[in-house]
């Protein structure tokens, strides 16, 4: 049995290849499960959505032209179908831009594992850990999260403020109750 290249499994997808689309599936469920997981309340959330953002990508296939990355096509697919889910949460409170001042966040690996961070970033209310993850983790500006979110600028910005606030004391709270159990 040989195997078939991106484009070639790109091709068969369009044509509705079970097989295909179950290669394809394989191929690029963990990237995906982990922009997922970034983005999710939890596990079973991130799985509902790995399986929302597969049918989009199958349902879309057709509108890649094999122009840019296939990956950051998909990828992309999978963050608007995360999203999607919350903007129609409507779990944004639209905040006037100059409530909220925005603080450093600062992390020593040596104090804090990334296993624990990503942890309390999951935790996070839906709203600070969308921008957060957007802003922070994959670079996206303000104006770009507001049109993605369908909020304005001050909300995104103000809802970062208050993710690195929470994030800030979430962990200084840590690091207290570490250093009182190492005594």
């Amino acid at each position: 049995m040989f195997k078939l290249s991106l484009n070639q499994l790109i091709e068969n997808c369009k044509i509705d290849d079970t097989k295909a689309q179950g290669e394809l599936y394989k191929l690029f469920s963990g990237k995906l499960f982990a922009i997922c997981l970034k983005y999710s309340r939890n596990y079973a959330e991130a799985e509902d959505n790995l399986q929302d953002a597969f049918l989009t990508i199958f349902k879309k296939i057709e509108q890649y032209k094999n122009k840019g990355s296939f990956e950051g096509w998909i990828k992309r697919i999978t963050v608007n179908t995360v999203l999607q889910r919350y903007r129609k949460e409507k779990v944004f409170d639209i905040i006037n831009e100059n409530t909220i001042e925005d603080v450093e966040l600062e992390v020593d690996e040596d104090e804090i594992s990334i296993d624990y961070l990503l942890k309390i970033i999951q935790e996070l209310p839906d709203r600070y850990r969308l921008v957060f993850n957007l802003y922070v983790l994959d670079g996206y500006s303000h104006k770009e999260i507001a049109e993605m979110l369908e909020i304005n600028i001050g909300t995104s910005k103000s809802n970062l403020a208050r993710a690195r606030q929470t994030l800030k004391q979430t962990i200084e709270d840590y690091k207290i109750i570490q250093r009182s159990q190492s005594l």
